[in-house]
């Protein structure tokens, strides 16, 4: 079994900013994949079904960001998924806008959603870190991940959720390296 997650903010106004990459990522999982209607539990809003012959769970966690682990919890403890099977697709402030990077384990590198989940079952799982870029020197961090996608970015994006899809298969195969590079190569 898998457990996909994407980071974002529950509220409506949230829906397109940057801190919310990760439930745009799932939701066209979702929908490129046929899985179920997604249903509230686990503090979230759950789906599931079959890609490529494998169990997959996805979660748009409902707890906001920094509470992000309490609901990764719950879930795996109850489907008995390995904290190895995890994978979370969240924004990431160090990556250039557009640049994806999957990799094992690590720092939270100050992100609160990947702060929260390491807290609760620990850092042995597979992170996708979309590029959001930095702000210009006019903005705070934490304000820029908080403000939405330019009507250009929102462009942009569409291909790079295109190209986490077709490349599916391969991190749910977890090689992770090989999937940074067919999604930026593409």
């Amino acid at each position: 079994m898998i457990l996909l997650v994407g980071l974002g903010n529950p509220t409506p106004d949230s829906k397109d900013n940057r801190h919310n990459i990760g439930f745009k990522i799932i939701d066209a999982i979702n929908q490129k994949f046929s899985l179920s209607k997604q249903k509230p539990k686990f503090k979230g809003l759950l789906t599931t079904g079959n890609i490529l012959n494998k169990k997959v769970y996805a979660i748009k966690p409902l707890t906001f960001m920094n509470n992000s682990g309490i609901c990764i919890r719950e879930l795996i403890e109850y489907f008995k998924i390995g904290v190895e099977d995890i994978i979370v697709f969240h924004d990431d402030l160090d990556i250039d806008f557009g640049k994806v990077k999957a990799k094992f384990g690590g720092s939270s590198a100050g992100h609160n959603g990947i702060a929260s989940i390491d807290k609760f079952v620990g850092k042995d799982y597979s992170r996708v870190r979309i590029g959001i870029g930095k702000p210009d020197l006019k903005i705070s961090s934490s304000d820029y991940v908080l403000n939405n996608f330019s009507e250009e970015e929102k462009l942009e994006l569409e291909k790079i959720t295109n190209n986490i899809i077709e490349s599916l298969s391969i991190l749910i195969d977890k090689k992770l390296d090989l999937f940074s590079s067919a999604v930026n190569n593409k």
